[in-house]
């Protein structure tokens, strides 16, 4: 077997799961004239920046949510909420710029999520007007397909959903794919606005388009307002903000488990075998726990007898889930057997508060060292690459 740090400089290391801070003229900059005073943009309120849409909807400030600094040092702390576009390193923004982070990390491609937007698209679904929601996403994924343009198909955007709207939603998936966009970020939970959940046959055409058009499902964490606990009940009100911070972070990389646990359940995986579903920025590590007890809950309760499947929970995730880590150490050494090494991806969450950041290497030759060289190319190269469709140089 080859030295870690040689095996390593061999494989087209894919990270599956970093975020954009949305320049402050995404959508002006490519908005219709009757529409750049309603998408999203940035004002200035009391010496403040605030992001607006529409008229008068303020988002909030228009700071950070990243903790790599312009000097690329990183903030362990509180302070990066305070922070100010020019306070952020330009890779935070600028995904040309993210390509030279990429190559100092040895990272071959990387997929992004949205911050404004929230994680599952949900920030814009209170808007009235039902166009100006449309928009809202699909001006943000016509610019993620220059992105991806632009970075050589390095930088891989998930398009946004317009969830609310189950036809359009399905619409936006095959334009997403005739862009080119490899995949899809989806809200978990479109019950809390009173549609249908996921599971329901009103989604099949939405589940169809995805499964005849490979287009991947992804589910991040805080995709929804039921699964975002960032604040709120997941910690004690006694709590200071670090610690909430903390604990808010912890409980949302839990919070997977409920929307795997309800997609395993549904029986969707077993209509469209060709879907392929990602739990983001989750882990993996409470993975085995939760597919043993869904399937030992599945029968003590009675419930295959209601919807009688023709395989355990756990083997739809086998054929059609992956699991994201990145900071974790026990999970990556001990229990890739068990969950599966075709199930497991890699990433690196940059540039948000978990990110790996500045040390990637250090940590992917640590946890890897035990691994096989065949384990190390499918989780860091091969299993991503086959999914979002990357060509890798020969």
């Amino acid at each position: 077997m080859a030295s870690t740090a040689t095996a390593l400089d061999d494989i087209r290391i894919i990270d599956t799961d970093a975020h954009i801070c949305e320049p402050h003229d995404l959508w002006t900059k490519r908005a219709p004239a009757a529409w750049k005073d309603r998408l999203p943009r940035v004002k200035e309120v009391d010496g403040e920046r605030h992001w607006f849409v529409d008229h008068d909807i303020d988002l909030g400030r228009a700071g950070s949510a990243s903790v790599v600094a312009s000097d690329g040092s990183k903030s362990r702390g509180m302070e990066f909420f305070g922070w100010q576009l020019e306070d952020m390193h330009p890779a935070s923004y600028d995904m040309v710029a993210r390509l030279d982070v990429l190559d100092r990390f040895g990272i071959h491609a990387q997929v992004i999520y949205p911050n404004l937007a929230g994680f599952g698209n949900q920030k814009f679904v209170s808007l009235e007007d039902d166009e100006l929601r449309l928009r809202c996403a699909t001006v943000y994924n016509d610019a993620m397909a220059e992105i991806q343009g632009e970075t050589g198909d390095r930088i891989l955007p998930m398009a946004l959903m317009p969830w609310w709207n189950i036809e359009h939603c399905a619409g936006e998936v095959e334009r997403a794919a005739r862009m080119g966009l490899r995949g899809i970020v989806m809200c978990s939970d479109p019950d809390s606005i009173g549609l249908p959940d996921l599971g329901d046959d009103a989604w099949s055409p939405f589940w169809e388009v995805c499964n005849d058009l490979d287009m991947p499902v992804n589910f991040h964490i805080g995709a929804s307002e039921t699964s975002w606990n960032m604040y709120g009940r997941a910690a004690w009100p006694s709590m200071t903000q670090a610690r909430q911070l903390a604990l808010g972070s912890a409980n949302l990389f839990m919070e997977n488990g409920r929307v795997l646990g309800n997609l395993l359940y549904s029986g969707v995986l077993e209509r469209f075998p060709r879907v392929k579903v990602v739990s983001v920025e989750s882990g993996i590590g409470w993975i085995p726990f939760m597919l043993e007890t869904l399937d030992y809950e599945w029968n003590e309760t009675g419930a295959q007898k209601e919807m009688p499947l023709t395989m355990k929970p756990s083997d739809y995730f086998r054929r059609q889930v992956y699991g994201c880590f990145w900071f974790e150490h026990a999970a990556p050494t001990r229990l890739i057997d068990v969950i599966g090494e075709d199930n497991v991806l890699f990433e690196t969450d940059f540039p948000h508060p978990t990110c790996l950041y500045p040390d990637v290497k250090g940590y992917i030759a640590e946890v890897t060292a035990d691994w096989s060289d065949e384990r190390r190319r499918k989780i860091l190269q091969d299993n991503a690459a086959a999914l979002y469709k990357v060509k890798l140089p020969s």
